[in-house]
Formats: structure tokens, sequence, C-alpha cells
């Protein structure tokens, strides 16, 4: 895979994998919020009987299946869950309530992030921020500064998820303009979710609120934000000038294939193959590993191991010259 020659063939052969399947959907959803429901239930019961140890153990199961719930989300956002758009916007709404995700502000962030993935000349929303070695050349050391801190892992794997998922999704954040359905969107998502804690503490008191959902969504946050690092934030990561983007080239060559082990793969909604995903996003994540079997030169595209993803975490800046991520470190060397 290379060049624009490829991208009529990749558009053609993927669109045979973005048929949902009711059946498969309906299964997904089941095996997922079962598993969830029966973590939390045991949660509940260890923060209401006083064994806190518990409730804290189930956080962490139960925040990979709240993922895998947000997954399901992702999937609704894009209309490939269900053939009907209304019963995937429907579904997507409900879901978004135990994410603390606002749907339909989500979905018009993140298809601005899809329309956009690749192109150095249309950097914004739904993306981690980053800059070219010449833009942070160009900054004044306080700026600099301010980088650095934002690029830090404890900005963006603490601090970051609990930002967005507990304060920056509570308002349509980056799409405040665009008229009354982000607000409703958003405030609707605020009063049931409100709604859905005031039944938690009204049943089971604030004990497993604070010991087991909260938790819960933090850590499914730092794993969410984590996954959506690693697949766009690789050493071999291509950006491309808009002249020279297109979307096929930017979704393949700028996405990295996260590939997980089994079963931590299934569990993450198939979502490391996401160079795939982002060439053709209709496909059910359920249909993602039918396309690497039948089309196995996919796998060595951008492929990017468990092990080897720790060593994204120093990477900041886009060298533009050479075509490759580097770390401030590389910087100094090369460029201070």
């Amino acid at each position: 895979m290379t060049t624009e020659t490829k991208q009529p063939a990749w558009r053609k052969i993927l669109s045979a994998y973005q048929t949902p399947n009711l059946k498969n959907s309906l299964v997904e959803i089941l095996l997922t919020i079962l598993p969830l429901a029966a973590l939390w239930a045991i949660g509940f019961w260890g923060a209401v009987s006083g064994k806190i140890w518990l409730a804290v153990l189930m956080c962490i199961p139960a925040s990979v299946f709240l993922v895998r719930m947000f997954l399901i989300q992702h999937d609704c956002g894009h209309h490939s869950f269900f053939k009907s758009p209304t019963l995937n916007n429907w579904v997507g709404r409900f879901v978004g309530i135990v994410t603390l995700t606002p749907y339909d502000v989500w979905r018009r962030t993140h298809a601005i992030h899809h329309a956009a993935s690749g192109n150095l000349d249309r950097r914004g929303l739904g993306a981690i921020d980053t800059l070219t070695v010449e833009e942070y050349q160009e900054l004044s050391p306080l700026n600099k500064l301010g980088y650095r801190a934002y690029r830090h892992p404890i900005t963006l794997f603490i601090i970051g998820p609990i930002y967005m998922f507990f304060l920056e999704h509570r308002i349509p954040s980056g799409i405040m303009k665009e008229g009354w359905r982000p607000w409703v969107s958003a405030i609707g998502t605020n009063v049931a979710v409100l709604a859905l804690g005031w039944v938690i503490v009204s049943n089971f008191g604030w004990a497993p609120l604070l010991a087991v959902f909260i938790p819960t969504v933090f850590f499914a946050a730092v794993l969410g934000v984590w996954l959506f690092y690693v697949q766009h934030q690789f050493e071999d990561v291509r950006w491309f000038r808009n002249k020279d983007w297109s979307h096929t080239e930017g979704a393949l060559l700028g996405s990295s294939f996260y590939d997980l082990p089994q079963p931590f793969s299934w569990l993450t909604g198939y979502i490391g193959i996401h160079h795939v995903h982002h060439a053709a996003s209709r496909i059910p994540f359920y249909n993602l590993p039918k396309v690497l079997k039948n089309h196995p030169e996919l796998k060595d595209m951008n492929r990017l191991t468990f092990w080897e993803s720790f060593k994204c975490v120093s990477l900041t800046l886009w060298d533009e010259q050479n075509e490759r991520m580097i770390s401030f470190r590389q910087f100094r060397k090369q460029f201070a």
C-alpha cells in the first residue's frame, strides 16, 4: 500500500464489510452489559457490606467492559452497529449515560476527527494536540513549557481523562455555537447521569457511587485515552499537508494497528485495528478481524505490539522533514 492508485481499490474492498448483522450486534451488547452488571453488582455488595477492597477490586475489570460499552456507543456514532440510524442514535444516547459522554456532541466532534485525521493543516477537535518541530521552535519559552506540561504522561493519562469525562463532557465543548442540539445532548446527558447517581445513592448509599461507579469511569477513561493515544501517536505515523492528504491514505498511514493479544483485542472491541476503522468507519467492530483475515497485507501496516506501544509515551513532536514522531530528548539532540 503506497499511493493514490491503491485507494479506490481499498474503498471498494472494505465496503463489503460495512453491513451490520442485528444478531451479532445484540450478542455483543449482551456480552458487554451482562459482565459489567455482574461486576458492578459484586462491587456494590462489597461497598454496602463494608468490604471496600472488594468494591475497588471490581472496578478494574468493570472498567474494561465500560470501555467496551463506549466502543458500542462509538460504532453507533458511526451508524455502523445497526442498519437503522434511529436505533444507532438511541442506543448510543443511552450508553452515553453510563460512559458520561453526551452522544450527539461526541458524534459530531468525532466526525470532525475522522474527516481530518492525518491532515497537518486541519488539526483540531477530537485529537491530541500535536505540534511540528518548526511550530514548537517558534513558541515562546512560556508556551514551550505549557506544551511540555500538556504532553507529560501525568497530564495525558491522569489529569486529561478526569477533565474530559467528568468536566469537559458536561458542556458541548468545541461546538457550543452550533445551535441548540449540542446543548440538549450535553444537558440531557447530565440530567440522566444525575438521575442515575440519585438512584444509586437512594438505594445503596454513597459508598457504591464513590467506591465503584466513579472509579470505574476513571479507570475506563484512562484506558480509553491510552488506546486513542497509541492509535495516532506512534513513531512511524504519517501526517500530510492538505495538498497531499487524502482520506484513505491519511487513514491507513496515519493510524496504527495495535496488535493486542486475545482476549484483550476482543475486550477492546477490536479498536486496535484502527487503520482499517479509519479507512472505512462504517464497518462494525466485530467485522474488523475478518478484514485482517482476508487481507493479511494490512497486518503489516503500522503494526504496534503491546510492549512496543509504551515507547510511544515519549513521542511529542512531528518531525515533518524526516516524517516521524520524535521525543523532546531527540529534539534537543537534533535541533537545539
